[in-house]
């Protein structure tokens, strides 16, 4: 096995070369936001996603029932999640008998060709893009939670942004307690700075995106507080989360075909090119 590997090696050296570079020129890119800067990383982009997914084909993609099956789940885990807030929201839980999930939840299967995971940054490519109906702000998800949200599009590729991305804020909510706030990567957790002590959290309890979000459906998983630490003054705290989902392990996703608000151009949205 190890003389084979030297082999491919020596016969693809300047390919893995060229792609490491590719690599570092596409975080470099990431962090400026000229109009030229923008163009330049435009194309890199699209030529980083095509070496990519070259290399990528050399894997062998999992069966068709296994793909339905994480599909299915995904569909299950939006589901059952609304009828959690539901439940939350009723104090009788009859109700739910009479309750019809009326949200018809369209998911676009994706294979993550490549990634880039730092301390600070999380970031990876699709095979799929515009052609696939694949719009900039779409959230991307699996059958755990929340992954993060679609930042640039080509015809045939996609970059996402990760919840293990700094630059990424999201309007969350924990339902129990009706808590509402900012949640963004740390370099080690999700955090939800700026909470006042007074909050009813406890540990365990549920994070999911909020109702006043503009890009974010209501009420997709995040993940679980772990953690409250309390500022200097103590009149505030940091609640630490766990999310649902592992972006380091992951392999495949899926696009929820949703844009809440593609009309507006907000706070919220504009911090994806930060």
């Amino acid at each position: 096995m190890e003389i084979f590997v030297r082999k491919i090696f020596r016969k693809s050296k300047e390919y893995i070369l060229l792609f490491i570079l590719l690599i570092i020129s596409l975080v470099i890119l990431t962090q400026s936001n000229h109009p030229e800067i923008k163009k330049i990383r435009r194309y890199a982009f699209t030529s980083f996603a095509v070496w990519a997914n070259l290399l990528n084909s050399t894997i062998s993609s999992e069966n068709y029932e296994l793909n339905k099956l994480k599909t299915d789940n995904a569909k299950l885990m939006l589901q059952v999640n609304k009828l959690h807030e539901y439940a939350l929201e009723n104090n009788e839980l009859k109700s739910l008998l009479n309750f019809k999930v009326k949200a018809n939840y369209k998911l676009i299967p994706a294979t993550i060709i490549a990634k880039n995971i730092s301390k600070s940054q999380g970031i990876f490519i699709l095979n799929i893009g515009l052609k696939d109906s694949i719009l900039k702000s779409m959230p991307v998800l699996n059958e755990a939670g929340l992954i993060g949200i679609v930042a640039e599009v080509t015809d045939n590729y996609s970059l996402v942004k990760t919840i293990a991305s700094s630059s990424l804020k999201i309007s969350a909510n924990i339902p129990r307690c009706n808590v509402y706030g900012v949640i963004s990567w740390s370099g080690e957790n999700l955090v939800i700075h700026n909470v006042p002590t007074t909050a009813d959290i406890n540990k365990g309890d549920r994070v999911v995106t909020s109702v006043l979000s503009t890009i974010f459906p209501p009420s997709i998983p995040i993940g679980l507080v772990i953690e409250r630490r309390s500022n200097i003054s103590g009149l505030l705290s940091d609640i630490l989360v766990q999310p649902f989902a592992n972006v380091n392990s992951i392999k495949n996703v899926f696009v929820l075909s949703a844009v809440k608000s593609s009309q507006i151009d907000s706070i919220e949205l504009n911090l994806l090119s930060q």
